[in-house]
């Protein structure tokens, strides 16, 4: 319980300086005057001109967004690994990020995101559905699902959704050029209160369903007859959890495009600190992404001297290399992925 804690004070803190940091730097006591000022509890301060609309229309929206996403990815990572017993298993590994991402980009190249928000996180749903389905159909043999079977599968279906999308903006218009670069690489710039009211309840009720599963995934660790000794059958239990791990990444992907290895490097470090009990490693791991979403963000934002870089280029700079470290790893130890 301590390391759930600690991360709930890690979140408060990014939100907090989330909102504080940027081109336009606010204090954190001005932050703390202008949220009591909201809630009514103060009438009295005065504030520079401005400083109200960043908070509260620009950067407020953003943090609680990335946190969102992070937490869904996060989470979904977590129940991924465990229900294929892989650090390597995450959505963008198996293609399920590549999927909803071109879903959402189908949506875009239709016109159709322009009439209606709504239209995004539908296309990216079915997109993710579809790449799931796929990669299954490929990687399951007389019934089972071998990991590294699975992982292949998910680099070659992200690959052809690759080769897709990049075919779509070979006949696009100029003005949607910018939409497909947000969703192929990932971001959190320009997100606002309609975003947060889209995917908001909708990510809730998704983490809550996972939470649900977290006996189901320690019963599965204990193996294929272990677990229907014991009343579960593993392959019901893997579809529900991969349509609920889908719907959540696609719900994700639809407000901040396509950003990598949240739900890979989060639950491995934390499954390392907490060990493998997903009751506290599912709530643990979507606190984690969180955190490491929010701080990426931050990173993008103020790190780079030529400017704001796209959140997905900063965890891809953390999480290539940390997926080379864990095959590299499992290479040396003899282990199979």
């Amino acid at each position: 319980m301590r390391i759930l804690i600690i991360l709930i004070f890690l979140l408060f803190s990014g939100l907090i300086l989330g909102t504080s940091i940027g081109s336009v730097p606010i204090p954190l006591g001005e932050i703390v005057q202008l949220f009591l000022q909201s809630l009514g509890l103060g009438n009295h301060w005065v504030f520079p001109p401005g400083n109200q609309a960043i908070i509260f229309l620009i950067r407020l929206p953003r943090v609680l967004i990335g946190a969102l996403v992070g937490a869904s990815l996060g989470i979904s990572g977590a129940v991924m690994q465990g229900m294929f017993r892989n650090p390597m298993a995450e959505p963008g590994t198996i293609g399920i990020s590549s999927g909803a991402t071109l879903g959402a980009v189908i949506a875009i190249t239709l016109g159709l995101s322009s009439k209606n928000i709504y239209y995004l996180p539908v296309f990216a749903v079915v997109g993710a559905f579809l790449a799931a389905f796929l990669v299954l159909s490929l990687a399951s043999r007389g019934g089972k699902i071998p990991v590294l079977t699975l992982i292949l599968s998910g680099i070659a279906v992200s690959t052809f959704i690759g080769a897709f999308t990049s075919l779509l903006l070979s006949f696009s218009y100029e003005y949607q050029l910018k939409q497909f670069l947000f969703w192929t690489i990932g971001g959190l710039d320009g997100r606002s209160w309609a975003h947060v009211d889209l995917v908001f309840w909708p990510l809730l009720i998704c983490i809550g369903s996972l939470l649900f599963f977290s006996q189901e995934l320690n019963i599965l660790l204990l193996g294929e007859e272990e677990a229907q000794s014991l009343g579960v059958n593993p392959a019901k239990v893997r579809i529900r959890l991969l349509v609920l791990a889908s719907l959540t990444t696609a719900m994700a992907v639809s407000v901040s495009g396509t950003i990598g290895f949240v739900g890979l490097i989060v639950p491995h470090i934390l499954r390392v600190l907490v060990g493998p009990d997903h009751r506290i490693l599912l709530p643990a791991s979507a606190l984690g992404g969180s955190v490491f979403l929010v701080f990426c963000d931050l990173i993008a934002r103020t790190a780079f001297p030529l400017g704001e870089v796209r959140v997905g280029i900063v965890t891809a700079l953390v999480g290539a290399p940390y997926f080379l470290y864990l095959l590299s790893r499992a290479k040396k130890e003899g282990e199979s992925i």
